[in-house]
């Protein structure tokens, strides 16, 4: 099994809900990549005491009693919502008006449940009244001329979608991730201020809780699978829209919300959650530059096994993602990074000196082929081998071995190599470790009396063999590599348009002596 992603030195290390402002018990769902789910399921259990910890393809649903600032510390997911309503998938039928009666039910059904969340939700974000208006959501300045707050209203939107929709897309591919949803806002609007101006005289619903009239939303939605064939995620929206008004006596607000209800209607479930923050999880504010996705370099940096005091290497390190995302979790650890860009090496400056860890995160203009480190210098070696547009190596792919040999010879004795791959370089990989288990005889003992045997899981987390959840490849594997690396497992995950698999070795004694 794979490790715990949180090890000693953590700052997540602090028990949840002490202190001041606990929240008391409260359900949550957080949005993962794919293939990272099985890590933000550790992290949540691991960092904030989480139980009834249920994971799903692109979702991770948990309760706890974490407080705000626990809850904004996970680093593997995406965004975190507090949850409304989880329920089966709505059946399909061939009465449309029957199926927006259910859809509605998701607001009817259960209002003071709906009312107890939002109850949750002011006291973690310490709200009270109009003047829980998020600082995150404000308005431009009425000074602004009409056109210019128009104008800076329509970028913020658009600065929005883009924020969000790398990491809608990563949950659950083939959906409408941004453009869909910010025209279901657009259209429930419409139709909320148009109930409101002329509300139904004929729905004989009494609004629950009318202190709240001044209580304002607007709803995302995004659909998927059978009930995205019948309904568009702008028809949802407005239904739900519409329901929440007669119900409760809300209005609709589109620039400046109270709160905002995110609705997600699938062949898996429906869920209706209330996102805590803004920006998602995964924006860093501690990163000028973006590289590799801050949710998978922390994944990486999980599985090295970074323990105080250990000493740790990114050979290859670019912007320098990887290192900000151990050095900020596992903070009594040194850091060093290498690479021969210097346009790289100056980004990855600029993303140290803004995250304020000049003193922990070391740089130096080198080759991965040619380290200049004694042997067995290192208690981590983490990289992302490159395969991008602008630098990739897989056009000379026979550097791979190479290149991981000369990993494994600045790695201590028990020290753990974890890599991210492409799908090419994991299929070469496949192939050197067939291989090295093919000409080595050696078993390599797991301290149980059994061999060790690495975990093989697919982009969407699930394991890509029936046999134990082992890959046939791996299952020979066995065996070590290069004489002293010993494969620990394998992941799959999505980067977004692509996917790659994060690769862990650990070293069981020095090449030449196995």
């Amino acid at each position: 099994a794979a490790p715990s992603p949180l090890q000693a030195g953590s700052r997540g290390s602090t028990a949840p809900g002490r202190g001041k402002m606990a929240a008391g018990l409260g359900r949550y769902f957080c949005t993962a990549g794919r293939g990272l789910e099985a890590f933000v399921e550790r992290e949540v259990r691991a960092r904030l005491g989480a139980t009834e910890v249920a994971c799903v393809p692109g979702k991770v649903f948990f309760s706890t009693e974490a407080k705000l600032d626990e809850l904004r510390e996970l680093r593997s997911g995406e965004r975190l919502f507090l949850r409304l309503q989880k329920q089966p998938p709505l059946a399909v039928s061939r009465g449309r008006g029957k199926m927006l009666h259910e859809i509605k039910r998701l607001v009817t059904e259960e209002p003071k449940s709906w009312l107890d969340v939002v109850s949750i939700w002011r006291n973690l974000r310490g709200c009270q009244g109009k003047k829980d208006v998020s600082q995150e959501n404000r308005l431009p300045p009425k000074r602004k001329s009409e056109e210019e707050t128009k104008t800076a209203t329509k970028r913020q939107k658009t600065e929005q979608v883009r924020e969000t929709g790398s990491e809608d897309c990563q949950a659950e591919a083939g959906e409408s991730c941004a453009e869909p949803e910010r025209e279901s806002d657009q259209n429930c609007g419409t139709e909320s201020k148009t109930s409101l101006e002329d509300p139904p005289k004929s729905s004989g619903v009494e609004p629950v809780a009318n202190e709240q009239l001044g209580f304002s939303f607007r709803v995302s939605c995004r659909c998927s699978g059978a009930i995205a064939k019948i309904f568009t995620s702008q028809e949802i929206g407005r239904a739900i829209g519409i329901a929440l008004m007669k119900q409760f006596g809300w209005r609709a607000d589109l620039r400046n919300p109270d709160l905002e209800i995110f609705v997600h209607l699938n062949d898996i479930h429906s869920v209706v959650g209330i996102p805590l923050f803004r920006l998602p999880l995964a924006n860093r504010e501690y990163i000028k530059t973006a590289g590799l996705r801050s949710t998978v370099a922390w994944a990486m940096a999980s599985l090295a096994e970074i323990r105080a005091g250990a000493f740790v290497l990114d050979p290859m390190c670019g912007l320098g993602t990887i290192l900000l995302e151990a050095a900020k979790e596992w903070t009594e650890a040194y850091y060093w990074g290498a690479d021969l860009s210097d346009s790289q090496l100056e980004g990855a400056d600029v993303n140290i000196r803004t995250a304020g860890l000049m003193d922990k995160i070391e740089l130096l203009k080198a080759s991965v082929k040619a380290l200049p480190f004694p042997s067995e210098s290192f208690d981590a070696v983490i990289a992302d081998i490159p395969f991008g547009k602008k630098f990739k190596i897989t056009k000379d792919i026979q550097l791979l071995p190479d290149l991981l040999q000369e990993m494994e010879r600045v790695l201590r004795v028990g020290g753990t190599i974890v890599l991210l791959l492409s799908q090419d370089l994991h299929q070469h990989m496949d192939g050197i470790t067939k291989c090295a288990a093919s000409d080595s005889s050696v078993a390599v003992p797991d301290g149980t009396g059994g061999t060790a045997t690495a975990e093989v899981l697919d982009v969407d987390g699930n394991s890509s063999s029936s046999v134990n959840g082992v890959e046939e490849a791996f299952v020979s594997s066995r065996q070590t590599l290069f004489g002293s690396l010993v494969p620990g497992g394998v992941y799959g995950v999505s980067l977004g348009k692509t996917d790659a698999f994060i690769h862990q070795y650990r070293k069981i004694c020095t090449a030449g002596n196995g």
